[in-house]
């Protein structure tokens, strides 16, 4: 009792003393350099779970105590702890978190601070990616950048992807951009066998991608940078404890779209009702959806593991892949093993910093008779899918009562195609880099750098059809062909980089190097057929080209405000003569730092940078080796010389051009980068204007002073001018709650500007020989040109009817016209995430306005008399109801009715996820749901409005994806 009664006595001597020791205070935070005050945020007495957070005013009221350290923490801000010292008012400000302004971009043969960057540079980060069934590299991207089209060739597992940044650059040439991958610009090709050269490359290896635009970015890569340049920094080994990654996804594909052909009855009730007696007589009592039977629910599997962290001193990440994906076209499979290995040791006291990379890929295709998909339009929907008495394996197929065989214009039956057609292919690839870094120790401003690469890969495939497949052959008896292809790319690189500082106003950098880069290309193959017929069966071929360069550029600042890169690449490649081959391509550019300004000191902006810049970059990608040299090329199979009873291949000289040079872009570009209000609101604007001169393209010659009529030659000029802008908004930020939208939009106007000769390209479907697109000076490339349909007062075209605009009274080629072109003036992509405690949700929309389809379906297959034609039926497309057209002709097919406006809205992608922290030894989980390829919104009644190049046929539909995935860090 007595301790008890001293106790409480002890205590109350000691309460006035713990009551005054505890004080309020108050106070307001806001932003340091707008003043503006900042709700939400969270005030905690370190080592407590005491604390409050900041009203809308950015107003606090705290009970604390003498000593007490007060932390003061907000997303996007650098927190701050202050210790309590008696105040009974405690003001704070928060300074922006200038991560994001400091944040490393890479750039051709270095990096910059993102603030310093002075070309049209875009960063996408791994948080940023797309989400959902990525197979390949570019599928991260879409929709992300500003002038930035990315296109898939279709739905087919791992498809290759189209990128256009900027527009059209070339008419013959490849139109791609160079991919450079940790510094290694690998070969934009790749072996037979493939369905895009970058699926060797597992999407959950890659760090960042930057995408350099105009050419004072991409001109230090010369030569290969004309269509733009995209860097891919994969992740890296770190100085830590080991951290590991497991993601693991499950895929359901549907498909959801079709060809609009006639059903059974509907085509039935047609040919009762226009057809011969002969012709009904051969309806059936079938009711077959060929699309239906071609297409089926694909089921695909993603998984893959990956370890980062510090072995035996080494920072060291290692991941190994696995993806198996079916398409919904019947027996389409892609089955991929990927694995990468990084270290980035460093010596001699971090003087010299190595960055080894290595990774592989084998993948396994077996690829569906694309040959179903046109077949299947065409079939006889009133006939069944298998005959228990035919021929051919138990088929059904036409059969003419002549031969007893297949007719040789009859479809044949697609199931049968898809059945009897094995087509598969292994494609290995190996892709290795070792950067070496030296920080010379006499002279510690300048580093010395060695970038050696290998980029190794070959492929064997084989394509075996039955001897059982309908055919009008009566010798057939099966076929097989095969090949097998390697490539090799090898790479050296070595440059200086001088980089100082002087008296902290001046900072200059300053690079100078040298590269050489060749490709290897060796090819063999075997046709079976061409051996039964005694002509040559087996094939080689293998050539080589080498790109020699030399480059420097230089970078000075001053005072962090103003800004100035200027560099120079000189190239030279094998592909050209010795006396073009040489290329010199400059760029200069500068860029003011506005916000660094007195007079902006104290304004709500955090980053407003002005810049300007031009650059020549050159291109000769995609063109053949030797162009200059006389070669011999082997006549076919079907055009061999007879001796006696044996028929022999020949060889005949290729034209030649000795004085091919070099294709030339130049790019000037100005823009503008903003941030304000504590970067809730960032983004860019740019306007540019790319020429691009001595097109390279075919150019008629006179006879008899070459090889041939037609060369590659340089004969034209082409203009690109637009407008791009982004931007980035977060419209809420709290501890618990964040939205942001990403919104970007293009302009885009593409003018031939120069061309002698006008070009007729993009063949279709229907006819010999017929064309439907255009290049010609004034137009964009790839114009539609086509006759002008003349419609009734009901707005039904007239068949055969078509606008005499050159008023002779005659229809002819002199009556044609450019009616638009395949692609969009304006391009749009807009991305919402949003995160709620655990909960994350993102959407990503895409759009594009102004580009045209040729609807070559409806144009081969809308006509009455082919439903009839040749003894047999074959369906049409229901466009037949729109235009009641008799009879097939060539101008029909080239009428302007089929060229259809293909703007569109999709919604790509929506995610939702769920985070569990700490579920059991510090692991994370996330649970995340997908879908892709949501929505679809167009006026284009075909199978779907994004079709690369813009001729709409036998097109590959791109299903809708359902994806359950979770992410396990531990």
């Amino acid at each position: 009792m007595k301790t008890i009664l001293n106790s409480l006595l002890l205590a109350l001597f000691f309460a006035p003393a713990l009551v005054l020791a505890q004080q309020t205070v108050t106070g307001k935070v806001s932003e340091e350099t707008s003043n503006l005050p900042i709700p939400g945020v969270n005030i905690i007495v370190k080592g407590t779970t005491t604390g409050t957070a900041t009203d809308f005013d950015g107003n606090y009221t705290l009970s604390v105590s003498n000593g007490d350290i007060l932390e003061f923490s907000y997303l996007g801000y650098t927190s701050r702890d202050i210790t309590y010292t008696g105040q009974s008012t405690l003001n704070i400000k928060l300074a922006e978190n200038a991560a994001e302004l400091d944040e490393v971009v890479v750039i051709g043969y270095g990096s910059v601070k993102k603030e310093d960057l002075t070309g049209a540079v875009d960063m996408v980060n791994a948080d940023d990616f797309n989400e959902g069934p990525v197979l390949s590299p570019q599928q991260l991207i879409s929709g992300k950048v500003a002038g930035v089209s990315v296109t898939s060739g279709g739905g087919a597992p791992g498809e290759g992807q189209n990128i256009i940044i900027r527009g059209q650059g070339s008419l013959s040439l490849e139109r791609t951009p160079l991919y450079v991958i940790d510094g290694f610009p690998i070969d934009k090709g790749s072996v037979g066998g493939s369905r895009n050269p970058l699926n060797f490359i597992n999407p959950n290896d890659i760090e960042s991608m930057v995408v350099l635009k105009d050419a004072s970015a991409t001109a230090i890569y010369g030569s290969r940078a004309a269509n733009g340049v995209i860097l891919i920094t994969t992740k890296k080994g770190k100085d830590s404890g080991f951290k590991f990654s497991l993601n693991s996804s499950a895929t359901v594909s549907t498909p959801f779209n079709q060809v609009d052909v006639m059903s059974a009855d509907q085509f039935t009730a047609l040919i009762n009702e226009t057809g011969t007696a002969e012709n009904i007589a051969l309806l059936g009592s079938d009711n077959t959806n060929w699309q239906d039977q071609i297409y089926t629910n694909a089921y695909g599997s993603d998984h893959s593991f990956s370890a980062l962290g510090n072995a035996f001193g080494v920072p060291v990440r290692a991941s190994i892949g696995y993806t198996d994906q079916d398409g919904i076209l019947i027996n389409d499979n892609l089955s991929r093993t990927t694995g990468s290995l990084n270290l980035k040791p460093s010596l001699l006291d971090d003087h010299l910093k190595l960055d080894l990379n290595v990774r592989g890929m084998y993948t396994e295709n077996t690829f569906a008779n694309r040959d179903a998909i046109g077949a299947a339009i065409d079939f006889d929907p009133t006939k069944p899918v298998y005959d228990e008495n035919s021929k051919y394996g138990g088929y059904y197929s036409w059969i003419d009562p002549n031969t007893g065989n297949k007719p040789s214009l009859a479809p044949t039956n697609p199931i049968a195609l898809i059945d009897l057609v094995d087509d598969t292919s292994e494609v290995r690839r190996l892709v290795g880099n070792a950067k070496v870094d030296y920080n010379l120790h006499f002279f510690e401003d300048l580093t010395a750098t060695v970038n050696i690469g290998i980029d190794k890969q070959n492929s064997h495939g084989r394509k075996v059809t039955s001897d059982l497949i309908p055919t009008a052959d009566e010798t057939w008896n099966g076929s097989r062909t095969s090949f097998t292809q390697e490539a090799t790319n090898k790479l050296f690189d070595a440059y200086l980089t001088y980089a100082k500082d002087f008296e902290d106003i001046h900072n200059f950098t300053a690079v100078l190097g040298y590269s050489y880069q060749s490709f290897e290309f060796e090819n063999t193959s075997y046709n079976s057929e061409n051996e039964e017929d005694g002509l040559e069966f087996e094939f080689l071929d293998s050539s080589k080209s080498v790109l020699l360069s030399y480059f420097g550029r230089v970078n000075y600042s001053y005072n962090e405000k103003y800004l100035l890169t200027a560099s120079l690449r000189a190239d030279a490649s094998s592909k050209l003569n010795p006396y073009d081959r040489w290329g010199y391509f400059p760029s200069v550019a500068a860029a003011w730092n506005i916000h660094k300004e007195s007079f902006l000191e104290d304004s709500a902006f955090n980053e407003l940078k002005l810049r300007v810049g031009y650059g020549e970059v050159g291109n000769v990608n995609g063109l053949n080796d030797y162009q200059f040299l006389t070669r011999y090329d082997g006549s076919t199979a079907t055009a061999g010389y007879q001796f006696g009873n044996s028929y022999y291949q020949t060889y005949r000289p290729s034209p030649i051009n000795e004085d091919l040079r070099w294709e030339v872009g130049q790019t000037f570009n100005i823009g503008i980068d903003y941030a304000f209000l504590d970067r809730r609101i960032s983004g860019s604007v740019n306007v540019y204007s790319k020429k691009t001169k001595d097109l390279i393209s075919n150019s008629f010659i006179d006879p008899f002073t070459n090889f041939g009529n037609q060369i590659e030659a340089n004969i034209g000029d082409m203009e690109n001018k637009g407008i791009e802008f982004n931007l980035n908004l977060i419209p809420v930020r709290t501890d618990d709650f964040e939205w942001s939208l990403n919104y970007n939009i293009a302009l885009n106007d593409n003018e031939i500007t120069n061309l002698p000769d006008q070009q007729f390209v993009g063949g279709i479907t229907g006819g010999t020989g017929n064309t439907v697109q255009t290049h010609i000076k004034g137009e964009a490339p790839f114009s539609f040109l086509v006759f002008e349909q003349v419609y009734d007062s009901n707005g039904k075209p007239i068949e055969g009817a078509y606008v005499d605009r050159n008023n002779d009274n005659v229809i002819n080629e002199e009556d044609k016209y450019i009616n638009h072109d395949p692609y969009a003036d304006i391009t749009m992509g807009l991305s919402t995430n949003l995160s709620y405690k655990k909960w994350d949700f993102a959407v990503v929309t895409r759009a594009n306005i102004g580009n045209y389809i040729y609807d070559n379906v409806a144009s081969r297959a809308g006509t009455l008399n082919r439903a009839t034609e040749n003894g047999i039926l074959t369906n049409l497309h229901t466009d037949y109801y729109e235009t009641g057209f008799q009879k097939f002709t060539d101008n029909g097919l080239l009428s302007d009715h089929y060229i259809k406006d293909a703007s569109f809205f999709k919604i790509d992608n929506i995610t939702l996820g769920y985070t569990l922290d700490n579920a059991f030894n510090d692991a994370t989980f996330r649970f995340y749901g997908s879908v892709q390829n949501v929505l679809i919104a167009t006026d284009y009644d075909g199978l779907d409005p994004e079709v690369y190049g813009g001729i709409d046929n036998n097109f590959y539909p791109r299903p809708r994806t359902y994806v359950l995935g979770v992410n396990i860090d531990f």
